[in-house]
């Protein structure tokens, strides 16, 4: 099992000067922006943190996280987080805006909503990425190809430890349609007491032969290690290791399951002028059309998705042949529920 990693600080800086440190005033620091890291937040930096740095003549530094609305309270709180323009999960896009961390977006100033698709903007935040949590494995170690979750939980067939990302969010959902709950009616089964015992009950079954995962290139490492067979990974991180590094992995998008991030602004941010202006240069379409490509994650900017090459699209979530059967996470489920079942959660991890 992996143990919980601190954040990790990249402190990268980009603009005109490229080297130097944070100054020890409010006012004076530079604009930083949070992603998840590695590779993902690689492309990010290529394609929007770096030409924006570069035009706008602001320096650029990053940190990347693991989520965590307990995290984003703390930041939160006081005078400056260091932080300024983070980009978060549904759920944690939710609870802040009601929690008042961040600042409500004035979308005029990035382009208008219509430059986005309709799920995109919200009040506190501006869609970043659409992505779905699948199902990867490595061939070489798999006779036959596994088809979905079942197959996941299926020891015998499949040999070989798994992973899944450490949390309740999305494993519990798994587990229920593994155990034979059609996607339509996941929530509904989930709600009850009787559907969350029986998810926790499904992952008992193979709790010995699990690994888990936070940072997003993880997944990616354990299979190319050997250390598991398959394991639920970001649909852009494992298509990316079988065209880029050329792996020997699979993925399924059946019963995969689909969200989307958005980028906020830090209620306390110092640098919103900043904030701003990074934000429009990320829902630029002709800078979001580049993403697909280096990223297959769905984006955000309707003239961008217009752009994107058809051979491009086959990778990404959008496609016909990726979105059938596919479980969008219910946020506002998970907003009412995580402290409960992160608590279950704990409590199932610990025995």
């Amino acid at each position: 099992m992996f143990n919980a990693k601190p954040l990790i600080t990249l402190s990268t800086v980009f603009g005109l000067f490229c080297v130097g440190a944070l100054s020890s005033s409010v006012q004076a620091r530079d604009l930083t922006v949070v992603s998840w890291g590695g590779s993902y937040q690689d492309v990010q930096r290529q394609i929007f943190f770096a030409p924006y740095a570069k035009d706008s003549g602001h320096k650029v530094l990053e940190d990347s996280w693991d989520s965590g609305i307990g995290i984003l309270r703390t930041k939160a709180d006081g005078p400056d987080s260091g932080w300024d323009v983070v980009q978060v999960e549904g759920e944690d896009l939710q609870l802040g805006c009601s929690e008042d961390l961040f600042l409500p977006l004035d979308f005029s100033r990035i382009g208008g909503k219509d430059n986005y698709i309709p799920s995109a903007a919200s009040e506190c935040g501006v869609g970043a990425a659409v992505y779905n949590f699948v199902l990867g494995y490595d061939k070489s170690k798999l006779k036959g190809t596994p088809q979905g979750w079942n197959d996941f939980f299926d020891l015998k067939t499949y040999p070989g430890k798994r992973a899944l990302r450490q949390g309740p969010k999305g494993n519990l959902e798994i587990a229920l349609m593994a155990d034979g709950v059609p996607v339509a009616d996941v929530y509904k089964v989930l709600t009850t007491p009787e559907g969350v015992k029986r998810a926790f009950t499904k992952l008992d079954q193979i709790k010995d032969q699990l690994l888990f995962w936070k940072s997003g290139g993880q997944p990616m490492q354990l299979l190319a290690s050997g250390e598991v067979a398959m394991t639920t990974s970001y649909n852009g991180r494992v298509t990316n290791a079988i065209k880029q590094d050329h792996k020997p992995f699979g993925l399924v998008w059946n019963q995969s399951l689909q969200t989307m991030d958005s980028w906020v602004i830090l209620r306390n941010s110092p640098n919103v002028e900043a904030a701003y202006g990074l934000l429009k240069e990320m829902g630029n379409p002709e800078q979001q059309k580049l993403w697909p490509a280096l990223q297959p994650t769905g984006i955000t900017a309707v003239k961008g998705i217009a752009q994107v090459d058809p051979k491009v699209l086959a990778d990404m979530p959008s496609a016909p042949q990726n979105s059938q059967n596919v479980l969008q996470i219910d946020d506002k489920f998970w907003v009412d529920r995580v402290d409960e079942l992160s608590a279950k959660w704990t409590a199932w991890s610990a025995k």
